[in-house]
């Protein structure tokens, strides 16, 4: 099945059930109308992009109407390119270029960058706000098809691309990862399967492009509501919360911190929840037993990456009670769970064997969850590939007797901040370009709210000056907020005796007392 399908299977629950509203309750739309939406979308696609199988993507923050566009790409047939909002102009123009989309919806505070994005990638011709802007430019309810237009899904072909998201490498270069509908598929029948709900209520209040988004799918299968926040402001979480009887949330862990922190935190009435999902970062093991205590035993870890997504590994809420009460299982509190019910994951040694409980290795996972592939780079997806149908995750961890997985650390220096992936080399090339720095090296180290923090330990030119400041900002300029260094240190950096920068002796000085290095 594809996520329209299972989409189309929510309509059937309840048509008139609200499937997407702002907090505040505006802008809601149900099921019926949301699929009005997506049939529209489908046959403008057709009649302007002539046929299926086109990239279209959509720049936005966090609005009810993103998801119900998506939806449209996906009745097409076409293929949905998700874009972080808060890239820059360059690293989106990247994107759009590696996969040749030829459309982009776009929030209208986003306005100027289509335009700018529009120069840049010439086979990008095709602009549509999201919603009316100021200039009076192509909106969607003005270019959809009119209602009561309806589009006949193509032939399911599992393999086939139904949505791209960007990645990178260890060189930093943008690579575009290929999920099939059969990957799709699989992430939404583990997530029915490991929080089993009837019409949940789901927040939304990270990134719609990020798990938050794919988080999503599985609800609307179920005929349940989302409630979409632009941002994560704790105190219209907790408020949400209670005002809509929310069942469900994803939120990293630096937000979550930012929860336990706020005085609302424990007055307002969060007993609803049943499922609070966490992820993409590591967590401080001391906050995980706070939130537990806060939000009551709802507290649910997901493992995956982009190429196999969310879930991997599964830790369960009732598998968080028990760690709790039983002092020999509190170390599972550190874990990621265990294999979900459409994954197999084992630890690989470097000679591609797979090893026993406890030994340390590569994380490897054979799922159905798998990736087609990094668009037009085959010697990429080689690279992930192992013996086995494996893929390697590029992270290093064991599994216990029990078959509890834990990362220990990352094979590539990948930083994780706040959910985000941050690439060393990229922020590495900015600071090069400025003449006071001599060399650099971009680490991750421990941060109680952001999990990692982006650290440029920088050395300076023999008599040159630079202040932290003016590196931020350059950073900031040239690659967006969330990749500039949250911290600069200026130092001598350690090299080996071939001259090589020693990333790990420095990540080994900052990160002693912390037991999870990833």
């Amino acid at each position: 099945m594809r996520v329209i399908e299972f989409f189309d299977r929510g309509v059937s629950l309840d048509p008139e059930a609200v499937a997407f509203m702002r907090q505040d309750g505006t802008d809601a739309m149900t099921y019926a109308q949301t699929r009005e939406i997506t049939h529209r979308v489908a046959a403008a696609l057709h009649r302007d992009l002539g046929g299926e199988a086109a990239q279209v993507a959509v720049l936005s923050p966090n609005d009810p109407l993103v998801m119900p566009c998506v939806l449209g790409i996906m009745r097409a047939g076409c293929r949905w390119v998700a874009l972080n909002a808060t890239s820059s102009t360059e690293e989106l123009a990247a994107m759009l270029a590696l996969v040749g989309a030829r459309m982009l919806v776009y929030a209208p505070r986003s306005a100027d960058t289509a335009w700018q994005l529009s120069e840049l990638v010439p086979q990008l011709d095709h602009l549509v706000a999201l919603r009316p802007t100021a200039g009076g430019e192509l909106c969607l309810e003005d270019w959809m098809a009119p209602e009561g237009t309806r589009v006949e899904l193509p032939p399911l072909e599992p393999e086939g691309v139904a949505a791209y998201f960007g990645t990178g490498g260890t060189t930093g270069r943008p690579k575009a990862v290929g999920l099939p509908h059969r990957s799709l598929e699989a992430m939404i029948h583990a997530f029915n399967a490991h929080l089993p709900e009837r019409r949940p209520v789901n927040l939304v209040a990270a990134p719609l492009t990020h798990a938050a988004g794919a988080a999503a799918f599985p609800v609307l299968s179920l005929g349940g509501t989302t409630i979409v926040h632009d941002g994560v402001s704790p105190a219209e979480i907790l408020r949400s919360i209670e005002e809509h009887r929310v069942t469900r949330l994803l939120l990293p862990p630096t937000a979550i911190y930012a929860l336990l922190d706020h005085p609302d935190a424990g007055r307002r009435d969060t007993s609803s929840l049943r499922y609070f999902l966490y992820g993409a970062a590591p967590m401080s093991v001391a906050r995980l037993e706070e939130a537990i205590s806060v939000f009551g035993p709802v507290m649910a870890q997901f493992y995956g990456q982009v190429e196999v997504p969310m879930m991997c590994a599964f830790f369960s809420p009732q598998e968080h009670s028990e760690a709790l009460a039983d002092p020999a299982l509190r170390r599972r509190l550190a874990s990621c769970g265990r294999p979900s019910l459409v994954a197999n994951v084992a630890i690989m040694d470097d000679e591609g064997q797979l090893c026993g409980s406890g030994t340390h290795g590569e994380i490897v996972v054979r799922s159905s969850l798998r990736m087609t592939g990094y668009h037009d780079d085959p010697e990429q997806t080689a690279a992930v590939r192992r013996p086995g149908d494996w893929h390697a995750t590029g992270d290093i961890g064991y599994v216990d007797e029990d078959g509890f997985v834990y990362l220990v650390d990352r094979k590539r220096d990948v930083i994780i901040s706040g959910g985000f992936n941050v690439f060393p080399s990229e922020v590495e090339q900015v600071l090069w370009s400025h003449p006071a720095v001599g060399d650099c090296a971009v680490i991750g180290l421990p941060d109680d709210k952001w999990g990692e923090r982006v650290t440029a330990v920088v050395e300076l030119k023999a008599g040159a000056r630079a202040d932290a400041e003016e590196v931020v900002a350059l950073c900031r300029e040239r690659l967006g907020s969330v990749k500039a260094p949250k911290q600069v240190i200026f130092r001598q950096l350690p090299r080996s005796e071939a001259g090589k920068v020693l990333k790990k002796t420095l990540r080994e000085e900052y990160w002693a007392g912390h037991d999870r290095r990833i």
